[in-house]
């Protein structure tokens, strides 16, 4: 299938290209690749299964590689603006940074677990994280170790993205400062602004079908995984049903599709300062960096 056409004219700045190019492809070195971050525009930080995170150059040679403290597998990895790498750990409660190999915790919770960690333009990190229980959701802000803001209702008052059957969420803050929250079990990427109100859903281009409403989430054809933005503050989202990234512009309009690089189960996304997009591939433990704007 050839990329879609935009459905709306893409922001000012990089247009988006009409057949985006694979310019890098990295090997890793886990059994199965997960999450990534650029530290910058060379280096890539990775998390698979095990207790390893490893920042790769463009070249595909090991940098460096750091073992979370306790030993359990990363939840999920960010870099602050200052190049320090974070990383949350669902199974002792904490979020970690880490400093010229010193690991400090920045955050311990309780009767939550940390899923999700993102770092933003200010400096603060988002934690996107699940009771105990596994009933209710909720997205805080953090300043250091101290809590700045909760976000637990998207529109009408609804509990945020509760917890569906696979636990699936990823987070990531858009360069317009919007919280973006994609939920592979409810098949929608919520967001809401700085102050935490909510803006929009987006399920996927239309025409919405009977079956993106689907109640069993592995029929339905929008299961958004990884999430990220670039520099126009477009949102590109992974949909793990057809193997396609979505990109959306910032109040949630389809744009077109990256649907012509051979990804196979595509998960994690970051994109670095110049609009270059990074993928993670679960069925390859491969690493692709990927020209979509120009």
């Amino acid at each position: 299938m050839s990329t879609q056409e935009a459905e709306s004219s893409p922001p000012s700045g990089l247009s988006l290209m009409d057949e985006p190019q694979v310019i890098t492809e990295i090997d890793t070195y886990y059994g199965l690749l997960i999450g990534i971050t650029c530290l910058n525009d060379t280096e890539v930080w990775t998390r698979g299964n095990g207790k390893i995170m490893r920042l790769y150059n463009l070249h595909g040679k090991q940098v460096k590689s750091i073992e979370t403290k306790s030993g359990n597998d990363p939840g999920d990895i960010t870099v602050t603006r200052n190049g320090d790498l974070v990383y949350a750990d669902n199974k002792d409660r904490t979020v970690n940074i880490v400093k010229n190999k010193t690991i400090e915790m920045v955050i311990k919770l309780r009767k939550w677990k940390p899923d999700r960690v993102c770092s933003t333009s200010c400096g603060d990190l988002l934690v996107f994280m699940v009771s105990d229980d596994d009933k209710q959701a909720k997205v805080v802000r953090y300043s250091g170790s101290t809590e700045k803001q909760t976000i637990q209702y998207s529109d009408k008052r609804q509990p945020l993205l509760p917890s569906g059957d696979t636990n699936i969420k990823h987070i990531c803050e858009n360069r317009n400062q919007d919280v973006c929250v994609s939920d592979y079990d409810a098949g929608a990427v919520v967001v809401f602004d700085q102050a935490g109100e909510f803006r929009f859903r987006y399920t996927g281009p239309p025409p919405i079908t009977k079956e993106s409403a689907c109640s069993d989430p592995y029929k339905r054809t929008f299961l958004p995984a990884g999430i990220t933005t670039d520099s126009q503050s477009r949102i590109l989202i992974v949909n793990y049903h057809d193997q396609f990234i979505h990109i959306i512009d910032t109040d949630g309009r389809f744009l077109r599709y990256i649907d012509n690089c051979k990804f196979c189960a595509p998960w994690g996304l970051c994109v670095d300062s110049k609009d270059n997009l990074f993928v993670a591939e679960r069925g390859t433990r491969k690493l692709k960096k990927i020209r979509y704007c120009m």
